[in-house]
């Protein structure tokens, strides 16, 4: 059992249980003992059932498919640990849907990812630990530290033990907003990039891509992207791709936010597989067997004896992820793709 400088509890709010196991697993401790409670009327209601006295408390709760409700628990659940007298609280967000509403860009709006930032520092939690941020300097709205995570490690690995790195190769970002995103990848796996110019309409989560900027005739295209919620951007990019005479198309994303209407585009699309970790459950992935998953688990949980041994977190970027790590965020093993 990992027990680290101290005494280590790890807890899960109401939709983070099944993450929070897989980290339990690898760290070879037990789950907290409490409860989450939902009245009839909508009233949430947390409970510790065992002592935390003097204990560093882990919260692990993504924000996402019930955003509203997910950010409320979380602040009553650390509220519920510094009243127990815990030492410390992190508190742990696989997915944070807020993460988007990072600046003011229209009048009278709310900048929401600051909001949310305020409330859980003002509720007590002494450290923050997230993945893939859709806006990274969301992590300047924290006073606390925040660690951010990255699925390209995780990503990429799963694109070589699949057998698709070669010359054939090409890294595709949706938009010239993710390019950045795209050519890190593209530099982890050794290949250039492309790139799909977007247009979306206000807040529509549907976007239309235009044009594919980048050679990939005859080649075997990876799409890149932070989520995707409705599926559009990636059906239509996998089009575009195939109209330019791309090979292969598939996608990796570091968070599935996919509704049942986007996998199903997923379904109908020319799209071979999308990947992605995790860090949000997707309980419409059944829909379509193109909807594939590897474990963030195991990098929260090296991040949380990190953490709790007082040592770098710079290490889960300065070297490949420890063989251990990777090994147990692999869920399944699909067939290779075929010619």
């Amino acid at each position: 059992m990992y027990t680290g400088a101290g005494i280590i509890k790890i807890y899960a709010g109401s939709t983070g249980r099944p993450f929070a196991e897989k980290m339990c697993a690898y760290l070879g401790t037990q789950l907290g003992d409490a409860e989450t409670i939902k009245f009839s009327e909508g009233n949430i209601f947390v409970r510790i059932n065992e002592s935390i006295r003097d204990k560093d408390v882990y919260l692990v709760q993504p924000i996402g498919r019930q955003p509203n409700d997910e950010f409320v628990e979380i602040l009553f659940w650390i509220d519920a640990f510094k009243r127990a007298s815990a030492n410390s609280v992190t508190v742990i967000v696989p997915y944070f849907s807020y993460a988007k509403g990072d600046k003011k860009d229209e009048p009278r709006v709310s900048i929401r990812a600051r909001v949310c930032a305020d409330c859980i520092e003002s509720a007590g939690a002494d450290r923050f630990i997230t993945m893939d941020l859709h806006a990274p300097q969301v992590q300047g709205f924290f006073k606390i530290p925040v660690d951010h995570l990255y699925a390209k490690s995780l990503l990429c690995e799963y694109i070589r033990r699949q057998g698709l790195v070669d010359d054939n190769l090409v890294v595709v970002s949706p938009d010239a907003g993710s390019a950045k995103r795209a050519r890190e990848y593209a530099t982890e796996l050794g290949c250039p990039v492309a790139i799909g110019d977007k247009m979306r309409s206000g807040h529509d989560e549907n976007a239309k891509v235009l044009e594919i900027i980048g050679e990939v005739a005859g080649k075997n295209c990876l799409v890149i992207d932070d989520f995707s919620i409705s599926g559009g951007t990636l059906v239509d990019v996998s089009r575009g791709l195939k109209e330019k005479g791309a090979n292969h198309v598939f996608a990796a994303l570091s968070h599935n936010v996919l509704s049942a209407k986007g996998i199903q585009k997923i379904e109908e699309s020319p799209l071979e597989f999308v990947v992605s970790t995790d860090t949000l459950e997707c309980p419409d992935a059944g829909l379509s067997s193109k909807i594939r998953f590897i474990s963030a688990a195991p990098m929260f949980a090296q991040a949380v004896k990190i953490v709790h041994d007082r040592t770098s977190m710079s290490s889960l970027f300065e070297q490949r992820v420890n063989k251990r790590m990777m090994d147990m965020s692999f869920m399944d093993q699909p067939t290779l793709l075929k010619d």
